[in-house]
């Protein structure tokens, strides 16, 4: 095929709001509640510090709002820093079929760019939709080989999301967006290797930022190749063995990708969650004592192995990524939250203690969403449970009300109720707001407000 990347344009620049259903267009608010809470409970961690403070000498006019944090950058710097702090507490959703996290990439840069260009909040979340559905599809077309071989899909993905979300805010043609989408290509990066460590959230920042440099340049009639995402040196063979084109363009329009977004109820890695639902449910149910704990037995799908198969995480990024370590937290502690993966707690004695004692192993015939889980107890007792549908998965889903308690609890880090209680529902409110730019100043902490 050799008009990929113009017919994925074509298709941006032609849809329209009315194109979009109901239910994508409220799964697009939900995707939105869940980014902001992610970002306010992220936007003072210490990765989030270090960035400012390496890049603020550095930054351009104060044009965009750093979300729940009282500086404002210039919109580039401020699409990487918000899409950091939305990112590093791995609260953020997940596309499931490709394992993308959708929305930090395409939300951090449409809205420093949404505060410098004035847009509503159906613009806002129409750009959004098209982002997600644009990343989305150009990562079911790669297969597994992409993410196996070390490329970080939500980096080498998202850049085309956020190059297609802010080129439809910028209202490119048809000519401007192939060329987006073809810088977007060209900037496409990211490793698995620094999974565990401060650049994994700089690899979705730099998507994020990258994306909407490819957006603003295309603007001005910056050339790339016509066919940067399917040519023989583009970035479909060049980033993989293989790659489905088809994927990317066939039924445009007619399916959402939107649809298959799942959001967390744990902060880390989503094949996680199963193994966690698991171990809550055991620990409950049957008022299990750690201290009696003398194994305890995961099989979980290989994906899970592969991503988050650190036995012995060091740090609470690591623990994140540890299937081992969330599911001593879960049976020792009873919850997991940011607390939980805190690097107080990996170093706690107690919990490495009984992460010693779990073993994992993988079973293709375990879906992504499922785990298998046997804890087995002094005197020869012994209690198992399968989990087929983790909470959070598409088959048993957060509700809204669900979502918005996510949002103010990770809201609190930064606002207080009442502030907290305006934000989410000027989120709610998007899709007739008259300025998307509203949430983004909302979220800055009370003290500074009146100076936005």
């Amino acid at each position: 095929m050799g008009d990929v990347t113009r017919r994925l344009a074509r298709f941006i620049v032609d849809s329209h709001w009315s194109d979009v259903a109901a239910p994508v267009r409220h799964e697009a608010v939900r995707a939105v509640v869940n980014w902001l809470g992610c970002a306010l409970g992220g936007c003072r961690d210490e990765t989030v510090s270090i960035a400012l403070a390496a890049l603020r000498e550095f930054a351009g006019p104060p044009q965009a709002a750093l979300l729940g944090r009282p500086e404002r950058l210039d919109i580039l710097n401020a699409a990487l820093i918000n899409a950091i702090s939305s990112n590093i507490l791995d609260f953020d959703d997940t596309h499931l079929r490709t394992v993308i996290h959708p929305t930090v990439p395409v939300a951090s840069a449409l809205t420093a760019l949404a505060e410098h260009k004035a847009a509503g909040g159906a613009e806002f979340l129409h750009a959004l939709v098209l982002g997600i559905e644009t990343e989305c599809r150009i990562g079911i077309a790669l297969p597994p080989e992409h993410y196996a071989r070390g490329w970080h899909i939500t980096a080498t993905c998202g850049v085309f999301g956020a190059a297609a979300a802010c080129g439809k805010l910028l209202r490119l043609d048809e000519q401007q967006m192939t060329w987006a989408l073809g810088i977007a290509a060209t900037q496409a990066a990211g490793l698995t290797e620094m999974l565990g460590s401060m650049a994994k959230s700089y690899n979705i920042g730099h998507a994020a930022r990258s994306g909407l440099v490819a957006a603003l340049l295309a603007a001005r009639n910056f050339t790339s190749s016509e066919q940067g995402i399917e040519a023989p040196r583009g970035f479909g063979r060049v980033l993989s063995e293989r790659c489905d084109f088809g994927a990317i363009v066939d039924g445009l329009g007619a399916s959402w990708a939107l649809t298959q977004n799942a959001y967390k109820p744990y902060p880390c890695g989503i094949v996680i969650h199963p193994v966690i639902d698991a171990c809550l449910q055991l620990r409950n149910r049957h008022r299990i004592d750690p201290a009696q704990i003398v194994r305890v037995v995961l099989r979980v799908n290989p994906l899970a192995i592969q991503l988050t198969g650190n036995s012995a995480p060091r740090t609470g990024l690591e623990g994140k990524l540890s299937l081992q370590h969330s599911a001593a937290a879960a049976l020792l502690l009873g919850k997991v939250g940011v607390e939980q993966y805190g690097d107080a707690c990996v170093a706690d004695p107690r919990v490495a203690a009984l992460r010693g004692k779990v073993t994992a192993s993988g079973d293709a015939g375990v879906g992504k969403e499922q785990a298998q889980v046997r804890i087995d107890l002094a005197g020869g007792v012994h209690y198992e449970l399968f989990v087929p549908h983790a909470l959070g998965s598409l088959d048993n889903p957060l509700s809204d009300a669900d979502l918005d308690a996510k949002f103010r609890v990770l809201a609190h880090q930064v606002l207080d109720e009442n502030g907290a209680g305006r934000l989410l529902g000027l989120c709610h409110a998007l899709p007739t707001l008259p300025d998307s730019g509203a949430i983004a100043r909302e979220s800055a902490p009370s003290s500074y407000r009146e100076a936005l």
